[in-house]
């Protein structure tokens, strides 16, 4: 009895553990509404947070102490440039992130060159000024919490989210 209780046991931790792994729903800002998307077979919604994510990639990264786009952030903000085109009907936040070596201070103007960087470049490729906005959330909202190298490679970055519907 006590093995059969043990088995369960491991069962039911494995069963949570599995659905602590998830990412999360989807959300759907294209409707403004933040409702969330099934992504199906055929997969993500077009339009969705997950369409960019997956199509074009919402994430462009930076070096130390930088905010110059390498080849590789042209590269994507090149792919989202097109999306977006694709979608001229949504509106867009581009937020400059960075590690946490530096004062708040200084992070919070980094992040806000980042975002800009990533804003100047998606708009020389055509998409209109207005449908972009930018924020700088410094070292405030790391994607990895950890001190080391690798984190702080994560944390340097400009992440497009999709924020809704343009007027």
């Amino acid at each position: 009895m006590k093995t059969l209780m043990k088995i369960a046991g491991i069962a039911a931790s494995l069963v949570l553990i599995s659905a602590c792994a998830s990412n999360g729903p989807d959300v759907d800002a294209s409707s403004g509404s933040g409702s969330t998307v099934a992504t199906g077979p055929s997969g993500p919604t077009p339009g969705s947070q997950a369409d960019l994510e997956q199509n074009a990639g919402h994430r462009v990264f930076f070096g130390f102490d930088q905010y110059t786009l390498t080849p590789q952030a042209q590269a994507t903000l090149a792919r989202q440039a097109a999306w977006l085109n694709e979608y001229p009907e949504l509106n867009i936040k581009l937020a400059g992130n960075c590690d946490e070596r530096g004062t708040r201070e200084y992070n919070f103007a980094l992040g806000a060159r980042r975002a800009e960087a990533a804003r100047a470049y998606l708009v020389s490729l055509g998409v209109d000024a207005s449908r972009i906005t930018t924020v700088s959330y410094g070292k405030e909202k790391p994607i990895d919490p950890r001190s080391t190298e690798d984190a702080w490679q994560l944390n340097r970055n400009a992440t497009t989210t999709i924020v809704g519907v343009g007027s």
